[in-house]
C-alpha cells in the first residue's frame, strides 16, 4: 500500500453506511404492508430501482432521483405514499451516517496520500456527508459533477482528468470501494487498482448494490476500513 500516491473513495456503502440510512428512510413505507419484508427484501428491491433510474435519467441530481425510487416503491408495493414523504427521502442522505472507523481512519490517511472522493450523488448530499466523514478531501467527484451515474465510464474518465491535475498518474493510484458493480469492475477495467472493503462479509446477498456474478478481482481485500490502516500501519513498521 505504500506504492501509491494517491486513494479515490466510492463514498456510500464504503465510507458512509448507506444500508443503514436507506432502511431507516424507508421503514415508514414498508410499514404498510400488509405482509412485513426483510432489511435485504427492501435494500435489494431499492437498489434495482435506484440502478434503473440511473440508466433512465443519468443527468437527474441524486436527491431528485431518490425521490422518484421512494414513488417507485410505493407503486411496487402497492402501498400510499405523499409527495412529501418522497421530497423527505430524497434530502435524506445527509442524516446517513458514517461507519464508525472512517472519520480516524480518513484522517490518519490524509497524512500519507492524496485523498479524492468519486460519489454517486448531487453535491449538496455530498457536502452534508463529508461533515461526518472529517476531513478535507483533495478533489471530489459526483455524479451531478460529470453528469452521470457510476459505473459509467465517463465518471471514470472525469477522474482521471482530476488526477492529472493533481499531478497523479493511474499507477500511483489505488480505488476503494466497496461496490463491485459500481466501482470495483471499471475502476480495474480502466486500468486501476483497486481495493475492496467488504462491509457485508456477514451478511448474505448484495443488499443495497447491483448483484454481480463473480467476486471483485482486487489488489487488497478488508472487512473494514480499520483493517486497511492497520494494514498500511504494519508496511511502514517493516519498511
Amino acid at each position: 500500500m505504500t506504492e501509491f500516491k494517491a486513494l479515490t473513495f466510492d463514498c456510500y456503502g464504503t465510507l458512509i453506511d448507506w444500508e443503514a440510512g436507506i432502511a431507516a428512510g424507508l421503514s415508514a413505507l414498508a410499514a404498510r404492508l400488509p405482509t412485513p419484508l426483510t432489511r435485504d427484501q427492501i435494500l435489494e428491491a431499492h437498489a434495482r430501482h435506484e440502478s434503473d433510474q440511473q440508466r433512465l435519467t443519468p443527468d437527474m441530481p441524486y436527491d431528485r432521483l431518490l425521490q422518484v425510487v421512494y414513488e417507485r416503491l410505493a407503486q411496487e408495493w402497492g402501498v400510499a405514499c405523499t409527495r412529501d414523504e418522497a421530497l423527505a427521502y430524497g434530502k435524506s442522505v445527509g442524516d446517513w451516517p458514517a461507519f464508525p472507523d472512517s472519520a480516524s481512519t480518513l484522517q490518519y490517511l490524509k497524512k500519507y496520500f492524496k485523498l479524492v472522493i468519486v460519489s454517486n450523488v448531487d453535491n449538496a448530499s455530498f457536502r452534508a456527508s463529508n461533515e461526518k466523514l472529517g476531513v478535507a478531501f483533495d478533489a471530489i467527484v459526483t455524479a451531478e459533477d460529470v453528469g452521470s451515474y457510476k459505473p459509467s465510464r465517463r465518471n471514470f474518465e472525469y477522474l482521471f482528468d482530476v488526477l492529472s491535475s493533481l499531478g497523479i498518474g493511474k499507477e500511483e493510484t489505488l480505488h476503494i470501494a466497496d461496490s463491485n458493480y459500481h466501482d470495483l469492475q471499471p475502476a480495474a477495467e480502466f486500468g486501476l487498482r483497486c481495493c475492496w472493503i467488504f462491509r457485508r462479509f456477514e451478511q448474505r446477498g448484495f443488499g443495497a448494490t447491483v448483484g454481480t456474478r463473480a467476486e471483485p478481482s482486487v489488489d487488497f481485500k478488508f472487512t473494514s476500513m480499520a483493517q486497511l490502516v492497520k494494514a498500511h500501519h504494519d508496511e511502514l513498521a517493516h519498511g
